[in-house]
């Protein structure tokens, strides 16, 4: 999740209504549904045996966990009011980096919630290892970061401008 200040995430309005049109689903019918299916098992007979049970309990587990997620997703949304002040890299805003000093080895992203990934740009979360070492930084400064290997890449900010979906 992308964290703001005062504990905020931010996400683009699409992002922000398709995350709320499925807590809604997943809280009425999405219940429904699963509560059909673990009855229909439980009809079944032994439930010790019944893998149709089981698979349904389960599912039934993993939905209350994204409900939970999404809940708390939305009550720290900040809703498509990217920063305004350009120049920073920062959540809502899309950035591009230059790797080991080589201008020509670019990469442009929306440093964004993961939950954006439906945006026409790709989303990097700011606790990605590039994510958080970009965060906070001004156009023209450079840091490392830690690749999965262990080894460290160099990054240069090249430019920082708010999202416009």
């Amino acid at each position: 999740m992308t964290q703001t200040s005062d504990n905020a995430t931010w996400l683009t309005q699409e992002a922000y209504d398709r995350l709320k049109a499925e807590l809604e689903y997943l809280q009425g019918p999405g219940r429904t549904e699963i509560a059909k299916k673990i009855e229909a098992a439980r009809e079944e007979g032994d439930l010790r045996e019944n893998g149709g049970y089981h698979a349904a309990k389960e599912e039934q587990g993993k939905q209350e966990a994204r409900i939970l997620q999404l809940r708390q997703l939305l009550e720290n949304a900040q809703v498509g009011t990217a920063p305004s002040v350009s120049g920073v890299a920062a959540p809502g805003m899309v950035v591009k980096v230059a790797f080991d000093g080589d201008d020509d080895d670019t990469l442009e992203f929306l440093l964004g919630s993961r939950e954006d990934a439906g945006a026409a740009i790709e989303v990097y979360s700011p606790q990605s290892p590039l994510g958080s070492a970009i965060n906070g930084r001004k156009i023209g400064e450079s840091t490392e970061y830690e690749l999965p290997n262990g080894r460290t890449m160099a990054v240069k900010l090249l430019s920082a401008e708010p999202y416009a979906a």
